[in-house]
């Protein structure tokens, strides 16, 4: 399964992302204010903005820093600015499948880095159509088996409770819109990576607030139905391809059909 690719991948990109903190949250900034303009400022009825403001917490981005990309994002404290989401495509070394999700302040530019990042990884850009034909957005969560028990001393930390694990992936099989779902542990505690519909996404993660489960992530994804499958000297070639597109400021997602 695709996902599984997905997971393994997510997991593999966290040390890295952990070492650029200050070039993800530059990168987020951008995220919650374009999805703060397309869909208000207020996450109780922005699910997406809540999703990434979720995502900027976890990863300790300071509370003023996302106010300002949500106000920036609605006009407040803006200097005129205006960011565009845009997404490109084409294909890497071993004719790898690319898909490009940027935010720009300045297409010209993003567009023409572009083509010069593609030809210095022995790929090169297509049009539109070349490849996201192969390409389906999901939704996609991870969740611990388990939830958060206030503890009774004042200024203690609320303490994790595990669940049963049978029991959790049971409920969350019964949710609307879930297509598929992988286990996976860590630092010992039992968890879920699930895989929604596009449209079932809002109401997937919402489902999982109310029955309480610890979330760890909560994301949009594209995946690739028909996957390439590489090793060795190949697979390293490609991985670094993918980083050196990652590593571009206005870069927010690169997907490949890489098993």
């Amino acid at each position: 399964m695709s996902g599984h690719s997905h997971f393994h991948n997510i997991k593999l990109k966290k040390g890295a992302e952990d070492a650029k903190r200050s070039k993800l949250f530059s990168k987020l900034s951008k995220e919650i204010s374009i999805t703060a303009r397309e869909g208000g400022p207020d996450i109780a009825f922005n699910p997406k903005l809540r999703s990434i403001v979720d995502k900027a917490r976890g990863l300790n981005m300071p509370n003023d820093s996302i106010e300002k990309a949500i106000k920036k994002g609605t006009g407040e404290g803006s200097d005129g600015v205006i960011i565009e989401e845009i997404t490109y495509e084409g294909f890497g070394p071993h004719d790898v499948q690319l898909v490009v999700d940027v935010l720009t302040d300045n297409k010209n530019r993003t567009v023409a880095d572009l083509r010069q990042l593609f030809d210095e990884i022995g790929g090169k850009m297509g049009d539109v159509g070349s490849v996201s034909w192969n390409f389906e957005t999901k939704g996609y969560f991870e969740i611990l088996c388990g939830h958060m028990e206030e503890t009774e001393k004042y200024g203690e930390e609320d303490k994790y409770v595990e669940d049963n694990p049978e029991e959790v992936e049971l409920n969350i099989m019964d949710l609307p819109g879930v297509l598929d779902i992988h286990e996976y542990e860590e630092d010992g505690k039992k968890g879920l990576a699930i895989y929604t519909k596009y449209d079932s996404f809002g109401s997937v993660r919402d489902s999982i607030n109310k029955l309480g489960y610890v979330m760890k992530e909560a994301e949009l994804i594209k995946e690739a139905n028909v996957l390439k499958k590489l090793s060795g000297d190949e697979l390293e070639k490609v991985n670094s391809a993918i980083e050196k597109l990652e590593d571009h400021d206005d870069v927010q997602n690169v997907w490949s059909d890489l098993e």
